[in-house]
């Protein structure tokens, strides 16, 4: 039978298994023996194989009736870590559900459609399937589709419900330990007295509230206004003043752009991914140098906090469409893969670059006064270049 033809078949009404496929045969058989002996036991049997028949082409769709089924939240990992998905299948009814298939079709990076057995769920119970999968590459990945099977209870007629139950599941990119970044330092450095004021504001525990509000996960306890807390019945977090001059440092991925890719080159090691890796990582340095730091792409704009980066980074791709062309006017960490692009970054800025395959263009002398940065290269680790001292193009 065909596929297309199979599949409508079984998520419309059933279509035969295999042993559904003999019986049909055998009855068939049977009958036209039957009329051409005009023996009264054939045609017993062709009766009997018809009524198994009718019996198991309307008990699987009865038996998918009326269960229920949800997915548990999927928690974000970071590239490399195992992501894990579940999902709960309720059986409200007071029978027994028995021989049942459940397939979640994954999309292909992930690695496609996973499908588990189920021999039984009590009545008024339910069953929970745990799965896991290793991720490798970064991403934000949605699906929806599930189907449940069975050909209970005779095995000749498959049966399939299709559920739409959305799941979202992100990995992050992978963020390197790094003992050193003499770039995100060198910029650090500058107007420190800014950057001193701003951590004396986050180690302060008084004098220097600004207002209250709920507390959130992370939060540091010594930031906890118990009096308040005890007050509304709920804790709730001092929001510090912070004291700064207006310098931040920007971390700006150059998504706007098409980035060039090696025909050989795994997915891993193309340079827009490593650019992101960059990203994530010296982020994370410079949060841990207690530095005021924002990441910029070209579709979301300027984004802060742990988090929102790192969703956005897991989401980015390369020539997407941008929100806002124009660079903050700030110094700036570029990562990009077009040299050109040097010449017009604002005073004090720093760049890193992924050549292309071609020969590069030089950039203006305005860029090459002005700014330094890295040149990484494919054939060394990207953790021990980004701890290089920059130079000049």
């Amino acid at each position: 039978m065909n596929r297309r033809i199979a599949d409508w078949l079984e998520a419309h009404w059933v279509t035969p298994a295999f042993s559904g496929w003999l019986l049909i045969g055998l009855s068939i058989f049977f009958f036209i023996a039957g009329t051409n002996t005009l023996s009264g036991w054939l045609y017993v049997l062709s009766g009997i194989g018809l009524a198994l028949l009718a019996i198991a082409a309307l008990l699987p769709r009865r038996t998918l009736r009326q269960l229920g089924l949800r997915r548990a939240p999927i928690h974000p990992v970071s590239a490399g870590e195992v992501l894990s998905v579940e999902l709960i299948i309720d059986n409200p009814t007071r029978q027994p559900k028995t021989l049942l298939q459940i397939q979640d079709l994954v999309p292909d990076p992930l690695g496609g459609s996973k499908t588990h057995a189920i021999e039984l769920i009590p009545p008024h119970k339910t069953h929970h399937w745990l799965y896991e999968y290793p991720t490798e590459q970064r991403g934000i990945y949605r699906w929806q589709t599930v189907y449940l099977r069975t050909a209970n209870p005779l095995g000749l007629f498959w049966g399939r419900r299709t559920e739409t139950v959305k799941a979202k599941a992100i990995v992050y990119p992978t963020v390197f330990p790094l003992a050193q970044c003499p770039l995100i330092d060198d910029m650090g450095q500058d107007k420190s007295l800014l950057f001193n004021s701003d951590r004396r504001a986050q180690a302060a525990t008084e004098g220097l509230t600004r207002s209250l509000r709920p507390y959130r996960w992370g939060d540091p306890t010594r930031l906890v206004h118990w009096r308040s807390s005890a007050r509304y019945n709920e804790l709730r977090v001092r929001e510090l003043e912070i004291f700064t001059g207006g310098q931040e440092l920007v971390i700006c991925l150059d998504s706007g752009s098409e980035w060039a890719t090696g025909p050989d080159t795994p997915t891993l090691d193309q340079p827009f991914e490593a650019a992101v890796t960059a990203a994530a990582t010296l982020y994370f340095y410079a949060c841990h140098q207690s530095l005021n730091v924002k990441l910029w792409t070209a579709a979301t704009g300027l984004v802060q906090g742990n988090q929102v980066v790192l969703e956005t980074l897991a989401g980015t791709q390369p020539g997407e469409t941008a929100r806002d062309r124009a660079l903050p006017s700030l110094p700036l960490l570029w990562l990009t893969q077009n040299p050109l692009s040097l010449g017009t970054l604002p005073f004090g800025s720093r760049w890193i670059l992924w050549p292309t395959l071609q020969p590069l263009t030089s950039p203006q002398p305005k860029a090459v006064t002005q700014a330094v940065g890295l040149v990484i290269s494919g054939d060394r680790p990207l953790q021990a270049q980004l701890q290089m001292p920059p130079t000049f193009l």
